[in-house]
């Protein structure tokens, strides 16, 4: 693999072009180790909620590789689009070339100006992480019903409006409510499979982008895997979907003006990914 086809080098995973053989033309993506957390006490706790890399956990990538495949295959079953085409080793899969939803800076010669590299979309079941932290008026568990925010991709993701995002010209209004619906799909399906396994996924982000060939239809990009998943164990709903044991279950503090949330029921990446594998 040359370091010269590199394209994109994420949080966890490094993706190349393909120079020749039966793939030229399409992207390797190679799942890594990297792992995103935060420090307490100096030392990492992994938490795919968190977009800084504390660390590396062995065998990380090739488990996500595994994760990933099963349920781009699961999509693929149930006519969801996605970029994914083959899984070729342990921790790479080829997927077609996609362009991340982004738009190059206006006006570039002004200081400080800097494009829109690629927008995330985060859905969320339940009311906990920043979505709680935003409104800490709601209960922790609160049923969101897959509710659909847009965030800025990068050193610091910033939450955008849909509003924003048509009035900039990112995306068309037509676009943006195929993301959402895509998204949705896409919750529901990774949401149900958790569940026939007694495990509840709090929320989840995804990452979309258009096609580069044919005619740049908007399918998921980039990964389904432990790294973009919350999930919880001991999920107990009300009639309205609320979960009712979040006073057992939430942590929350507040200090110096700022709020912090913890889940004692979420699930570790590593007790819930081999029942995919």
């Amino acid at each position: 693999m040359q370091e010269e086809n590199l394209v994109y080098r994420g949080k966890s995973k490094d993706v190349y072009q393909i120079a020749a053989g039966a793939y030229a033309g399409k992207y390797r993506m190679v799942f890594t180790d990297r792992a995103t957390g935060y420090l307490e006490h100096g030392k990492p706790v992994f938490d795919p909620g968190y977009d800084t890399v504390v660390g590396e956990i062995p065998g990380k990538g090739a488990i996500a590789c595994r994760f990933a495949t099963h349920f781009f295959k699961l999509l693929n079953e149930k006519g969801i689009p996605s970029h994914y085409i083959d899984t070729v080793g342990d921790n790479e899969m080829i997927v077609e070339p996609a362009i991340p939803l982004s738009m190059p800076a206006e006006s570039p010669e002004l200081p400080g100006a800097e494009p829109l590299l690629n927008l995330e979309f985060t859905w969320r079941n339940n009311a906990t992480g920043s979505f709680w932290r935003r409104y800490p008026f709601v209960k922790p568990g609160r049923n969101l019903h897959k509710v659909v925010e847009i965030w800025t991709k990068g050193d610091q993701d910033i939450l955008i409006t849909m509003e924003a995002v048509e009035a900039t010209g990112a995306m068309t209004k037509a676009e943006i409510a195929r993301s959402v619906e895509i998204v949705q799909n896409i919750a529901g399906v990774v949401s149900g499979e958790f569940a026939a396994h007694g495990l509840h996924v709090i929320d989840g982000k995804f990452e979309l982008g258009r096609l580069k060939y044919g005619d740049g239809e908007i399918v998921i990009i980039d990964e389904i895997s432990p790294d973009v998943l919350r999930v919880c164990k001991g999920y107990v709903p009300d009639t309205e979907g609320n979960c009712t044991v979040f006073k057992e279950c939430a942590v929350t503090n507040f200090a110096d003006g700022k709020r912090k949330i913890k889940n004692r029921n979420q699930v570790p990446a590593s007790d819930f990914i081999n029942i995919f594998l």
